[in-house]
């Protein structure tokens, strides 16, 4: 069995801590967003792992080096030039895979809780989905049983309310790789690009697709999205630490050699290595490494890697290496 992981996507939405690293490597809880996918599939024992990779390549594999030195034999990589949509990065990443061995795509920018063990038990071609409460917002199927017979992007009367949510399981590379090279030989595109929904319409008409329902999926695309995902990280993995006159309220992720002094800090928070929090409440937030928080309330706040903030009550996303501060009326008049 073989898995592909697409990677090479730009993170737009979560600029500015995607200016200086892929939004892959964003930590949530303590890991980056592809460690906890790693982590999650590494039970299945793949043969190879796949990564389709883009302007920030090289940081991704720096960080599987050194992470995972012990699957880097199984770990290759193909580069995206052009970002022309899933489909084609799954479609180029099929070529490192035997077609007639099994494989399974899993999305590089998503958290999902799902026992992927049971989808190979199932001995069938999967597609998961979960329960949406707006599904005009989402590819959806429409199903018989639980057998997928059409696939609609974003529909205005949507056929259910079940969501694709971005894992694929094919007993063979060959069929989904021949519906793949199919659209983008026609040049069937959706909204300018390859999407693998438009690959799946064509391969239902010669292959069986059956739904797999999962039990919740964890967006990390933008801010909200990726707190909302520390939350849900956070609530199965404590990690308390501890502080000088502080009151830690978990879950939080605070690991050895993190100082925290004269604060609050919790619930939801994660804090990366080396970072300082003084004279502060904190909660709902991601403090990335070697970051300083003081005197400041913060909340449903990202603070990138070296960033500082000083003073004041704030909600914002600060980039890496950014420094805030703010000065009080007499500090400004002296």
């Amino acid at each position: 069995m073989n898995v592909i992981i697409p990677v090479a996507g730009i993170g737009k939405r979560l600029r500015p801590h995607t200016h200086t690293k892929p939004k892959p490597l964003l930590k949530v809880a303590g890991k980056s967003i592809l460690g906890h996918i790693i982590d999650s599939i590494k039970p299945l024992n793949p043969e190879k792992i796949v990564f389709v990779i883009g302007h920030y390549g090289k940081m991704i594999k720096e960080y599987l080096r050194a992470n995972y030195p012990e699957y880097s034999s199984r770990f290759e990589y193909v580069e995206q030039e052009r970002r022309e949509g899933l489909g084609h990065a799954v479609y180029l990443a099929l070529q490192k895979v035997e077609p007639s061995e099994s494989v399974m795509v899993v999305l590089g920018d998503t958290i999902f809780d799902v026992d992927y063990e049971n989808i190979l038990a199932a001995g069938k071609n999967i597609i998961c989905v979960s329960e949406t409460d707006d599904p005009r917002r989402f590819g959806i199927v429409q199903i018989d049983g639980d057998r997928v017979v059409d696939l609609v992007e974003k529909p205005e009367n949507p056929p259910s309310n079940l969501a694709i949510v971005g894992i694929y399981y094919f007993l063979r590379g060959a069929e989904i790789y021949a519906s793949l090279k199919y659209i983008i030989e026609n040049n069937i595109k959706t909204k300018g690009e390859y999407q693998i929904t438009d690959a799946m319409k064509h391969f239902i008409k010669g292959n069986k697709l059956f739904i797999y329902r999962i039990k919740g999926w964890y967006d990390c695309g933008k801010t909200e999205t990726l707190l909302k995902t520390n939350r849900f990280l956070l609530e199965r993995h404590n990690t308390p630490g501890s502080g000088k006159n502080s009151v830690i309220i978990p879950p939080v992720y605070i690991p050895q050699g993190v100082y925290v002094e004269n604060s609050i800090v919790g619930p939801y928070v994660s804090v990366g290595d080396n970072s300082v929090i003084k004279n502060s409440i904190v909660r709902n937030s991601i403090i990335y490494d070697g970051a300083r928080v003081e005197n400041v309330l913060l909340e449903d706040s990202i603070v990138g890697e070296d960033a500082a903030i000083v003073e004041d009550f704030k909600v914002m996303s600060i980039g890496d290496h950014s420094i805030i501060e703010t000065l009080n009326r007499e500090r400004k008049e002296e």
